[in-house]
């Protein structure tokens, strides 16, 4: 599906700088930036600061950026310093941004999202955090070291008001200028818990991404919008019990769409956790992620979708090569090597060395520090 099957290094290398066509998008090169907090906008008014522009524009001349997520109210913001779309102020913040990677010759998509239960009451105003079913995240909140609340189970009501406020934060990315929308759905029994139209089978528990999608797709159409999706990571306590039987339900209902790309994302090491002796689960009797997709992730889901893959989780420049020559994907997405080499697809063209040190300390918070000041390669 647009790979280049060639068997030489040169013309695979040739798929990663060659224009690629993203719907009715043409990309320079097939670099995509993926998402990733950084908690740079205002922490009172969640408008994206100059800061961000600057981030963002340094990082056109990948092909395709996702943005990080972008709150649709007051009440879906994980954290301070998120970049919401809910406001008329934040949505001419995100134009800046965008206007500045357009000026460079690059694409950018907006992930919006509702963060659900994986807030702190403080950020939301005291209110309770909304979810699925009433389960906590059964870890402390990254950032108040505190457990997190018991949320609320949505309501009819609650969940009607959630799809206008992805409809209405589609409505202001449109008048910012992006080049899509990208939503990030987990659909996980683990989670989910409920007995009425939206629990229970895997058909309901899809329920909510489709009309999501559907909400979205009457602002921008389905070539403009997007989902990412990672069903076996296990970031803020997130489990499903069988993940490839949900993939092979959803995927093809997904192909029906026609969606600008579906990003998927493989659980990382951040994820990997030893097993009980003589198991393959782990001490909460969970099926470790490595086991729940059987053989290679891509390769065993590709066949599932008939669209635009793009591939996330621990690339590099080669294995990136490696799976879009295999057919396994038609994108690859860079988050930390993003964060760190600002100008990647100049260093991989010219062979230049990548920087390759983290300093996690400026992941989430400060300024410049880790952000901005990071200097493009020196020949």
């Amino acid at each position: 599906m647009g790979c280049n099957q060639s068997s030489t290094i040169d013309l695979q290398q040739a798929t990663l700088f060659d224009e690629f066509k993203l719907g009715e998008t043409t990309l320079k090169n097939r670099f995509v930036m993926g998402p990733m907090t950084r908690c740079r906008a205002d922490p009172k008014t969640n408008v994206p600061t100059d800061l961000m522009v600057k981030h963002y524009e340094q990082r056109a001349n990948f092909g395709l950026i996702i943005t990080e997520c972008a709150p649709i109210s007051p009440l879906s913001n994980a954290f301070p310093g998120a970049g919401g779309i809910y406001t008329e102020e934040q949505t001419q913040g995100w134009k800046k941004v965008v206007d500045a990677v357009h000026a460079k010759g690059g694409k950018i998509v907006l992930q919006i999202w509702h963060c659900g239960r994986a807030t702190a009451s403080e950020f939301i105003g005291g209110a309770v955090p909304l979810a699925p079913s009433p389960i906590a995240i059964g870890q402390d909140h990254q950032m108040t070291k505190k457990p997190h609340p018991v949320p609320k189970e949505m309501t009819q009501q609650d969940i009607n008001e959630v799809i206008e406020q992805f409809r209405k934060g589609a409505e202001n990315a449109k008048k910012a200028g992006f080049d899509g929308v990208q939503i990030d759905q987990f659909l996980r029994d683990g989670t989910n818990k409920r007995t009425d139209k939206y629990g229970g089978s895997i058909e309901n528990r899809c329920r909510f991404l489709f009309e999501v999608l559907d909400a979205l797709i009457s602002v921008f159409g389905a070539s403009k919008v997007s989902l990412r999706i990672g069903l076996t990571g296990r970031y803020n306590d997130m489990y499903d019990s069988d993940p490839y039987t949900l993939m092979k339900y959803l995927l093809p209902k997904l192909s029906e769409y026609k969606l600008q790309f579906l990003e998927l994302k493989r659980h990382g090491g951040l994820d990997s956790k030893e097993p009980v002796k003589g198991t393959d689960k782990d001490e909460q009797g969970r099926i470790l992620p490595k086991n729940q997709i059987p053989g290679d992730y891509f390769a065993t889901l590709r066949p599932l979708y008939d669209g635009i893959i793009i591939a996330n989780d621990g690339f590099n420049p080669q294995s990136a090569l490696e799976t879009i020559r295999a057919g396994h994907a038609n994108l690859v997405s860079f988050s930390s090597l993003a964060i760190i080499n600002p100008d990647l697809p100049q260093r991989v063209q010219n062979n230049w060395a990548l920087n390759e040190k983290q300093d996690y300390s400026t992941f989430f918070q400060g300024g410049e520090k880790g952000y901005t000041d990071i200097p493009a390669y020196k020949a």
